[in-house]
């Protein structure tokens, strides 16, 4: 999978926010914020496939997290992002 064309992160006001470019993704009534570990993951793998490995693997390189928690959490950031309609496969 790889994050949907059209969203960049910017940082606006020391917050991470998701912002869609483009008609097709425009969703004026979501506003995505990530917090500091979602924005590492999302920078790390901008513009290529990854999967939940790829960011249990990112997550274990920063974070001082057992692989099965990284595991865990990456599951549930790519649960978070597809909700959001952030990723395509």
């Amino acid at each position: 999978m790889r994050i949907k064309e059209g969203y960049e992160l910017v940082t606006i006001c020391g917050e991470a926010i998701v912002v869609a470019h483009g008609l097709e993704n425009i969703d004026v009534s979501t506003i995505i914020n990530l917090n500091e570990s979602g924005a590492y993951l999302w920078r790390g793998v901008e513009g290529r496939d990854f999967d939940a490995a790829e960011l249990a693997r990112l997550l274990c390189e920063e974070y001082e997290v057992s692989e099965d928690e990284a595991l865990l959490d990456a599951q549930k950031t790519i649960g978070d992002w597809s909700s959001a309609g952030l990723l395509v496969e």
